[in-house]
């Protein structure tokens, strides 16, 4: 009997350190995310204010209150803060990725060729609008800095990539026009849609977004139904 007891109170102390010790990893985890949440928007602060090059990761950590090491234990390098700011403005409430879970989803619901190009255009100009800022430094930190420029072409390789799932998505409605494969498909839709073409149009020659949104979508309507 008193086997049994002294058994049992051993399992009960087991279970309480482990829910202390889950406690504390949760703790840690949240406050790692948060660390690194506050860098990354000192870094998008600092950017947008001084530029790529204007911008040490010495001040980098200043701003955000951290010695240097921590920042290179919690993001990386120069140019992995500046693909996670890219990521933090792009993820921001009302700018979705160009194909998110709720892009794909609506893509798939949409009844027509027409609603999915439709879906498309909005989903663009939004995440140009929000993005327009930092992209300006990526382009400008890419001629200095090989590590941007590599990361630069990866992501216009995945935004391809992500336009040649719309475009599949378009043959399976049976509207994308005869004559055109999905790969020309996809291509049209990254020089329409691509963030460079947004800058020159909005704002190097100030066009509304309203006016780009309805470029957009009559540009990729004609070229590709």
């Amino acid at each position: 009997m008193a086997f049994s007891t002294s058994f049992h109170l051993v399992e009960q102390y087991a279970s309480y350190m482990d829910t202390v010790e889950s406690g504390a990893v949760r703790r840690r985890a949240a406050q790692a995310a948060s660390t690194r949440g506050e860098i990354v928007m000192a870094a998008g602060r600092l950017m947008l204010e001084r530029g790529y090059v204007g911008t040490s990761v010495a001040a980098i950590a200043g701003e955000a209150g951290v010695v240097v090491q921590t920042i290179y234990n919690s993001v990386g390098s120069k140019a992995e803060l500046l693909a996670a700011v890219l990521d933090r403005v792009a993820a921001e409430p009302g700018a979705p990725a160009l194909l998110s879970g709720a892009t794909r989803a609506r893509i798939a619901e949409a009844r027509t060729a027409t609603e999915v190009i439709r879906i498309l255009a909005r989903s663009s100009a939004l995440v140009n609008e929000r993005t327009s800022g930092i992209l300006r430094i990526v382009s400008e930190a890419a001629v200095v800095d090989p590590d941007v420029g590599e990361f630069e072409q990866k992501r216009d390789a995945a935004r391809l990539h992500g336009f040649g799932e719309v475009a599949a998505a378009l043959r399976e409605k049976r509207g994308l026009r005869g004559g055109i494969s999905d790969h020309e498909a996809a291509a049209t839709m990254w020089a329409l849609a691509h963030p460079h073409t947004y800058r020159t149009l909005v704002l190097s020659l100030g066009w509304s977004t309203e006016a780009y949104l309805n470029w957009l979508e009559k540009s990729l309507l004609a070229a590709l139904l």
